[in-house]
């Protein structure tokens, strides 16, 4: 039986940014890239799994990851910060050269195995979180959805957006409650970015 992978999520180092596919790295190894709305605390969950407190930038301006950000684990794997969607105060021409890039690297990236979708969990999945689902489940590749800022939710709110998310679309996805600043959730996240690396389909 195969030995299980188990990385060091800590040893992540920036490796660069790219504003159009002309600047992402050499094609190779395996990669897992985190999406969401602008607002929905990727960064913080970022840094959270990572263990790291400023690997992604985190801002209380909502969408100011503006380019595709690359991140080392090791020379096989790596973790990607796709820009945020659905809230940014940005123009329409820069709004639609983001959705070009993501949808870029999402359909071409021969590296992607997986997304990990950053979800507002007080607010559940808006249209533009289905947008995007609906866009990325064809392609038969990993979707796992983080639920953040859990903290904020009672006990029973908490059950109830896990239930509505994982049978909206039944055996599809994966999903999981967060909380960066409490540390909820983040070693069910690393669990999960470890399967996904070692899963060889």
């Amino acid at each position: 039986m195969k030995q299980a992978l188990i990385l060091n999520l800590e040893k992540i180092k920036f490796l660069k940014s790219a504003s159009s596919a002309n600047d992402f790295p050499k094609d190779i190894g395996k990669e897992i890239a985190f999406v969401g709305r602008s607002n929905a605390g990727k960064s913080t969950a970022i840094n959270a799994i990572v263990n790291r407190k400023n690997i992604a930038r985190t801002s209380k301006t909502p969408g100011r990851t503006q380019l595709i950000n690359f991140f080392e684990i090791d020379t096989n794997h790596s973790l990607v910060d796709l820009p945020g969607y659905g809230y940014a105060n940005v123009s329409k021409s820069k709004r639609k050269s983001w959705d070009y890039l993501i949808t870029d690297y999402l359909q071409n990236r021969e590296a992607l195995r997986a997304v990990l979708l950053i979800v507002d969990s007080r607010r559940g999945l808006l249209d533009s979180d289905k947008v995007f689902i609906d866009f990325f489940l064809p392609m038969k590749k990993i979707l796992h959805i983080v639920l953040t800022k859990s903290d904020k939710l009672k006990k029973r709110e908490q059950e109830n957006i896990l239930n509505t998310v994982t049978k909206e679309y039944d055996q599809n996805i994966t999903a999981q409650l967060f909380s960066g600043t409490k540390k909820n959730g983040v070693d069910i996240a690393q669990e999960r970015i470890n399967e996904i690396f070692t899963f060889e389909g």
